[in-house]
């Protein structure tokens, strides 16, 4: 997952899933505009196993989160002779401005990239709304079975609610679902569509280390995955009568 090489920025004339667009308009009598970007709504599940009592999630490559850790790392300020030869081992050198579609590999110094890691975040199983003769529900089903190997019939989803993600840059809306499965649900490895560029690994939480989890700041994840647990712990934790370390 994290041998990730011959990175290329170039710019995005045309895509299946974002559309840029510019809204002109008048508030208090104040003309403004704003960017925006249409794209599609998804769908996200807070899975919990009943059977070893922890919760699965995704984990996965991120090239956007990749790319915001680069452009920082080009604003850091270059380390000194003596300090960089000390540390080489554990610290990354600034990134350089690359020409844009110019390859890592061709015009980039590949040390002066940050490691692969710095792209991989922690998620719930989640997908696109983009099948219409397909119910939230059922879209959901798919996602779990994918991406993490469990079948579970759409009407044991619990919805939990909706919420409009990046609303500054794409306002979607995004429905989260709550599922209880069973190692006897589990009848595949999951990990994704490969045909799709999916590369997806399981990953399990234990629930009592949940909440530290969720506010390890050293963990990258998503929001859906803090407000989640949190979830399940106002919620759902007296049921188990586990503790969620809160």
């Amino acid at each position: 997952m994290e041998e990730i090489n011959n990175i290329e920025v170039v710019p995005c004339t045309e895509s299946d899933y974002l559309k840029p667009f510019r809204v002109n308009y008048s508030q208090n009598g104040t003309k403004k505009s704003w960017d925006f970007m249409r794209t599609h709504d998804s769908v996200s599940v807070l899975i919990f196993n009943t059977s070893s009592h922890c919760f699965v999630l995704v984990k996965q490559f991120r090239p956007a989160v990749y790319m915001c850790e680069w452009e920082k790392s080009k604003t850091q300020p270059p380390q000194s002779a003596d300090k960089t030869e000390e540390g080489a081992a554990e610290a990354t050198a600034p990134a350089s401005e690359s020409q844009e579609g110019q390859s890592a590999s061709e015009g980039e110094d590949s040390s002066k990239w940050p490691p692969a890691s710095a792209g991989v975040t922690y998620e719930l199983c989640a997908g696109l709304v983009d099948k219409p003769d397909l119910s939230l529900e059922e879209i959901a089903r798919q996602e779990v079975l994918e991406e993490c190997g469990y079948d579970v019939p759409a009407s044991k989803l619990k919805r939990i609610t909706s919420y409009r993600s990046g609303v500054g840059v794409t306002g979607a809306k995004q429905t989260m679902f709550y599922a209880e499965v069973s190692d006897d649900n589990c009848v595949g490895a999951g990990g994704g569509e490969p045909k799709e560029g999916e590369l997806i690994e399981v990953v399990k939480v234990p629930l009592h280390e949940a909440m530290t989890f969720a506010y390890d700041e050293r963990i990258p994840k998503t929001m859906g995955v803090i407000f989640s647990f949190i979830w399940f712990h106002n919620n759902m934790s007296p049921k188990y009568k586990i503790s969620t370390n809160v």
